[in-house]
């Protein structure tokens, strides 16, 4: 099965949405303490403002695992199955979801409005391996 031809769009959104993950997690592994300070201050009057290492964590862990997942969608797409993929992309979008929590909470709202263009790609990608 040509992946070109029978799933481009499919394709095109696994890969906008591995780059993103992928870069986000390998940002959050090779510069630790940084993505921690920056993210600290971020939530310095927020809720979460003693949970920032333990939620860092679970967003990279989550973020790893909708790559490795989307990576191989990929490679599954091409026999025209889609499970690997709708699960990372899945995994995508709960991370947004977990990232707009946050964002609202420290009163970003516009760091909240920026995550909406990716929410809106990764829902599109759920609706279409989801048929």
């Amino acid at each position: 099965m040509d992946i070109l031809t029978n799933y481009p769009t499919e394709l095109l959104i696994l890969l906008f949405l591995i780059v993103t993950f992928l870069q986000s997690g390998f940002d959050k592994i090779t510069d630790w303490s940084g993505n921690l300070s920056f993210i600290k201050g971020h939530f310095s009057n927020s809720p979460l403002k003693n949970m920032v290492p333990l939620l860092l964590a679970i967003i990279l862990i989550i973020e790893i695992i909708a790559s490795i997942f989307m990576t191989y969608g990929i490679y599954e797409l091409t026999t025209g199955v889609k499970t690997f993929a709708l699960v990372g992309v899945e995994l995508a979008a709960l991370t947004l979801i977990l990232l707009l929590i946050g964002q609202r909470l420290a009163k970003d709202y516009a760091g909240a409005m920026t995550l909406a263009v990716y929410f809106a790609t990764t829902i599109f990608g759920v609706y279409l391996l989801s048929k």
